[in-house]
């Protein structure tokens, strides 16, 4: 009996992955990832600029600048990736907004903001991509939610942040199995302190380096590329029987 290449599981061979927050950090990373093993990537974000210039480096990548805070431009972002390559096979849902603001002095706009987009705007993109999902056979869904949707971050404090990725890891759960027979999975990937746009300046800051170092079991942030594996695990065939699930990369911190 042949035995098939583990590694060839992994890849997207023309696949066609949607990248949202792609213009910097972790997206920024996502979306040279997913090219790296052959998709089709779909460059999402606000900042036209930027995307641009990440297009450069990704051969046969399409960018679209829109501001999923809007619900008309998560339309119109689903419908030139079904126009310009016929569906979609892959969506990594990362966009997202954080503030450090402890709750007496955070907004209920703040608040709803940050609900809109870390989570509205998610359940919308997912909503949107399943009708060609379907129409394809399959479709994998990745939700970046977080470490703090399962617990909680002060203190660093944020309410807002956690109750939205609590939300999503929930949503995940729920998506993956109203569409499990339709052979769409969603999975959640969680990570814990990276460097990325939302935790700016932790690199460097020695109070922010020993609190983690003091309730890290892996006492440091994540490197640049310790969430590849992750990601293209839950994006990739490799996990064809895996869907609702968070995965936590996060050094052990909520092992504890």
């Amino acid at each position: 009996m042949s035995f098939p290449d583990p590694l060839a599981l992994f890849r997207l061979d023309d696949q066609v992955a949607i990248v949202t927050g792609a213009s910097s950090g972790l997206g920024d990373r996502f979306a040279r990832v997913l090219q790296s093993v052959g998709a089709r990537v779909v460059l999402v974000a606000r900042r036209a600029d930027r995307l641009a210039s990440l297009a450069k480096d990704l051969p046969g990548s399409f960018v679209i600048a829109a501001d999923l805070m809007v619900a008309d431009e998560r339309e119109r972002v689903v419908a030139e990736t079904v126009a310009e390559f016929g569906g979609v096979d892959v969506l990594v849902n990362n966009a997202g907004v954080a503030q450090k603001v402890a709750i007496e002095e955070e907004s209920l706009q703040q608040f709803r903001d940050a609900m809109e987009l870390n989570v509205t705007a998610i359940w919308h993109l997912c909503k949107l991509v399943s009708p060609t999902m379907n129409d394809r056979g399959a479709g994998s869904i990745v939700n970046i939610a977080s470490m703090l949707g399962h617990v909680g971050s002060t203190p660093v404090k944020q309410a807002h942040y956690c109750a939205s990725k609590g939300a999503v890891v929930n949503l995940t759960r729920e998506l993956a199995l109203q569409w499990a027979r339709k052979n769409i999975r969603v999975n959640a990937l969680c990570p814990g302190w990276f460097p990325s746009e939302m935790t700016a300046g932790m690199e460097s800051d020695e109070g922010s380096q020993r609190f983690i170092r003091a309730n890290s079991p892996i006492p440091r942030m994540g490197l640049e590329h310790e969430l590849d594996g992750a990601l293209l695990l839950l994006a990739s065939g490799a996990s064809t029987f895996m869907t609702g699930q968070s995965l936590i990369v996060d050094g052990g911190w909520t092992a504890r």
